[in-house]
């Protein structure tokens, strides 16, 4: 068979099995499959593979045909200026938490070496992200998970940030490290877990629970924030959708000041934060 046959009989067999974007998804296997770009598939469409290459296909899509979710099976994930490792150990860096960096990056502007903290650091994407994109930050990562912390060490190492990120395996219960620190940021479980048999198998199915469920985080987080930051010092959360207004009217009521919230790119309500007076 070509490369062209097989691509396209490999994306109708991921659209009956529900994938969301199958053609797509089978260029993006096929091309680290047989390291090629996704440009390659189609100027050497008319190439014949070979049984080997045929074989490692198969399996690749028979993987996303079950819902596995993509990142997981190629091992990599874009994350703003980065590209990090990933796996079943934390959950996927997703486009809208890069708007949650955009907005920590914001308040950190004008500042030399400010001091960051991100609790639920997961793959050390919010870290790691904040590290590369201000030259003075000095970051510290914590989660509860050991797993996650592992995950995000090898990213830290992957993209040389080692000397400004600190990773920390610690509970929100234990409370936060000793502050004062500039910015605390976070994406914590805020899927109620009543509706985790509701999302899509990609989720359901493979990522971390303990990352995703959870009812109240917010508000400990911007709880125990508050105990470290620096007078001035901003907390920036990640929220679920129709949980803003909630979250946001949690942080004033803590003492919070300059409250907002911000949408992601689908003008869903998606960053709350808030400044430690």
């Amino acid at each position: 068979m070509t490369l062209g046959e097989t691509l396209r009989k490999a994306a109708e067999y991921l659209g009956d099995k529900g994938v969301e974007s199958p053609r797509l998804d089978a260029e993006l296997l096929f091309a680290q499959a047989l390291e090629m770009t996704r440009i390659g598939l189609y100027t050497e469409h008319d190439r014949p593979l070979m049984e080997g290459e045929l074989a490692s296909l198969r399996q690749l899509v028979a993987r996303r045909g079950r819902r596995e979710p993509l990142a997981y099976i190629l091992g990599e994930w874009g994350f703003r200026r980065l590209t990090l490792r990933v796996d079943r150990r934390a959950l996927i860096p997703r486009p809208e938490t890069e708007i949650l960096v955009e907005r920590c990056l914001e308040h950190l502007r004008g500042l030399q070496e400010p001091r960051v903290l991100d609790v639920g650091t997961g793959s050390g994407a919010i870290a790691l992200a904040i590290a590369h994109e201000h030259a003075g930050a000095r970051v510290t990562g914590i989660d509860s998970s050991a797993g996650a912390i592992a995950l995000a060490g090898e990213n830290r190492e992957l993209t040389g940030l080692g000397d400004r990120v600190e990773l920390v395996e610690r509970d929100l219960a234990d409370g936060l490290p000793s502050g004062p620190w500039e910015l605390v940021a976070s994406n914590p479980p805020y899927v109620a877990p009543a509706e985790i048999e509701t999302l899509q198998p990609e989720i359901r199915d493979w990522e971390p629970h303990a990352a995703l469920a959870g009812e109240g985080v917010h508000e400990g987080v911007a709880g125990a924030a508050s105990r470290v930051l620096a007078s001035g010092g901003w907390l920036v959360l990640e929220v679920g959708d129709g949980q803003a207004e909630e979250v946001a009217a949690g942080l004033e009521a803590l003492g919070y000041v300059a409250v907002s919230i911000t949408p992601d790119l689908t003008e869903r309500h998606r960053v709350v934060e808030g400044r430690w007076p």
